[in-house]
C-alpha cells in the first residue's frame, strides 16, 4: 500500500515516475490564463493567515462547503478569519475523491513544507505553523510564491476598460523578472441584455475617449482599447459564453439592436444572438490582424441562485454546465473567419466535458499547414481539472488529434498557491504515457516521450503564444 501522496503521487509505474522526475518536474511554468491581480502582484501582497490564501475569494472551496451545510456566515460572510479555516479544515476531511483535496495538500507540502494531512485534530497546530510561516519577510509574499513555482509568465484576464496601471508598473520592475501580460476579455462587450451594459458602454467611451452615439462608434472604441492592450504586450483574448452563437445577421439590423439596448429597450433572445453572433465575428478578425490567440470559453450558466446573487453578487460559486448544443454555430462561425483568410489561433474551453469530442473533431477541420496545433482544444479546466476530466480530455487530443502539440495546462485561478494544479497535471500526464509504455502500446524511448512531456509541460505554449521567457 501506498503512503497518502507521497513522491510518488499519481504514478503507478515506473516509466511515470522516470518521466515525471526526469523530464515534468522541474520545468518551468507558463500560466496562459488565470485571474490574478496585477495590482496584487506589484503591491506584493503579503497575507496574514491562510484563510487569507485559501478562502478569500475561492468559488470552488465555498461551494464544496455550502455542500457540507456550512452557513454563509463561515464562507463569504463576517466570520473570524478562524473560524472560516476551521469550517474548511471540517469541509476538507469529507472531501475524498475532490481535487481539492490534492490541491490543499499539495500547497501545504510545497509552500509550507508539511507533509500532514490536515483534519480537526491538527488544524489549531497547522494554523499556528502556517501564520508563523506567513510572517516571515522572504518567501511568503506574492512575487515570493510566483517565483517559488518556477513560474516565467502569466496571462490575466482583463476588461476593455482596464487601464492597465499595474501591467506597465510591473513591466518596470526589474527586480521582478516574471512577465505579467493582459488579455483582452470580451464578455461584457458581448452581454447585451446584462444588467449594466449601457453603464459599461458609457465606461468604455471614458475611457477610450470616443462618443458613442451608435454601433459603429461602439466598434471604434472596441478597436481603440484592442490597440491600447497590444501596445501594453496583449497576446490573446478571452470570452466566456452559454453557448455559441450564430445566426445569419446584417450590419443593419445589428445597429438596430444596439440602439434599442442603449436606449434601454428590451432585447430579445434571437437579437441577442444576432448581436453577439456578429460583434463576435468583428473581434475575431480584430484579433487576426493583432496577431493574438483567440479564447473561447463555452458552456457555463451563471448566477443561477438568484437569491444569492441578490445578496452577495457574481463570482461567488453559483455558476455552473450548460447543455446547449454547440457543433453546428462553432463550425460555422470558424468556417466564416477561415472563408475570409482571418482565423486565428484559436483555444477552445468546453465546460461541457460531453463536448471533448465535439470540440476536437470540429477544430480538426480548421488546422493549418505551417502552424503546428494551431486550433488547441483547451485543457480541462473549471469543473473539469479533476483526475477524471483531465484524463478525458488527454485522451480526446490523443484519440483525434495531436497530444504531442499540446499546449499543456492553466490554472484559471486568483489565488497565488495554484501553481500545484500544473504538478497535478503533469504527474496524470506522466501517468498516462507511462502506462500506454507499460502495456506496449508506445515505445520506451525516452529521447522522444522526454520531449513531448516538456513540450506539453511548457515549450509548447511559449511557442504557441510566441513569448520570448
Amino acid at each position: 500500500m501506498k503512503k497518502f501522496m507521497d513522491d510518488d503521487f499519481l504514478l503507478s509505474n515506473k516509466t511515470a515516475n522516470e518521466l515525471y522526475n526526469d523530464y515534468a518536474k522541474y520545468m518551468p511554468i507558463f500560466d496562459y490564463h488565470c485571474h490574478l491581480d496585477a495590482k496584487e502582484i506589484y503591491e506584493d501582497k503579503r497575507y496574514e493567515n491562510i484563510t487569507q490564501l485559501w478562502l478569500y475569494g475561492d468559488h470552488y472551496k465555498w461551494r464544496l462547503m455550502r455542500n457540507n451545510g456550512i452557513d454563509e456566515k463561515f464562507i463569504t460572510g463576517d466570520a473570524d478569519d478562524y473560524d472560516k479555516y476551521m469550517a474548511w479544515v471540517e469541509t476538507l476531511q469529507y472531501s475524498i475523491g475532490n481535487p481539492l483535496y490534492h490541491w490543499t495538500h499539495l500547497e501545504l507540502k510545497r509552500y509550507f513544507n508539511i507533509d500532514e494531512t490536515l483534519n480537526v485534530s491538527n488544524a489549531k497546530k497547522i494554523w499556528d505553523n502556517t501564520k508563523s510561516q506567513l510572517k516571515n519577510d522572504d518567501g511568503y509574499s506574492a512575487k515570493d510564491f510566483i517565483t517559488k513555482s518556477n513560474v516565467k509568465a502569466v496571462i490575466t484576464t482583463n476588461d476593455p476598460t482596464d487601464e492597465l496601471i499595474y501591467h506597465r508598473k510591473l513591466k518596470e520592475d526589474k527586480s521582478f523578472n516574471v512577465k505579467v501580460i493582459p488579455a483582452f476579455r470580451f464578455d461584457n462587450a458581448l452581454d447585451i441584455n446584462k444588467r449594466g451594459f449601457t453603464e459599461w458602454v458609457k465606461k468604455l467611451e471614458n475611457v477610450s475617449n470616443t462618443k458613442i452615439n451608435n454601433y459603429d462608434d461602439f466598434l471604434s472604441a472596441l478597436e481603440n482599447r484592442m490597440e491600447f492592450f497590444k501596445s501594453n504586450g496583449c497576446l490573446a483574448s478571452d470570452q466566456s459564453m452559454r453557448y455559441m452563437p450564430y445566426v445569419d445577421v446584417t450590419r443593419e439590423e445589428v445597429e438596430e439592436i444596439f440602439n434599442k439596448a442603449i436606449n434601454g429597450e428590451k432585447i430579445s433572445t434571437v437579437e441577442e444572438d444576432k448581436y453577439r453572433t456578429y460583434t463576435l465575428n468583428f473581434a475575431a478578425q480584430k484579433y487576426y490582424e493583432l496577431g493574438w490567440v483567440m479564447q473561447l470559453h463555452i458552456g457555463v450558466i451563471r448566477n443561477n441562485n438568484t437569491l444569492m446573487f441578490e445578496k452577495i453578487g457574481p463570482d461567488t460559486g453559483f455558476d455552473s454546465i450548460n447543455d446547449a448544443s454547440i457543433a453546428y454555430s462553432l463550425g460555422q462561425f470558424l468556417d466564416l473567419l477561415e472563408r475570409k483568410g482571418v482565423l486565428t489561433k484559436t483555444i477552445i474551453y468546453p465546460l461541457n466535458p460531453v463536448d471533448f469530442y465535439v470540440v476536437e473533431t470540429m477544430i480538426g477541420n480548421f488546422q493549418t499547414g505551417g502552424i503546428a496545433g494551431k486550433m488547441q482544444l483547451g485543457p480541462a479546466w473549471w469543473y473539469n481539472d479533476c483526475i477524471d476530466g483531465i484524463k478525458m480530455q488527454l485522451r480526446t487530443v490523443a484519440n483525434l488529434g495531436l497530444l504531442s502539440r499540446f499546449i499543456g495546462m492553466l490554472t484559471d485561478s486568483r489565488s497565488f498557491l495554484s501553481y500545484v494544479r500544473h504538478d497535478y497535471f503533469r504527474r496524470i500526464l506522466c501517468d498516462m504515457i507511462g502506462r500506454w509504455v507499460e502495456n506496449g502500446e508506445v515505445p520506451r524511448d525516452y529521447d522522444l516521450l522526454g520531449k513531448i512531456v516538456k513540450d506539453i509541460s511548457f515549450n509548447n505554449a511559449k511557442e504557441y503564444f510566441n513569448i520570448n521567457i
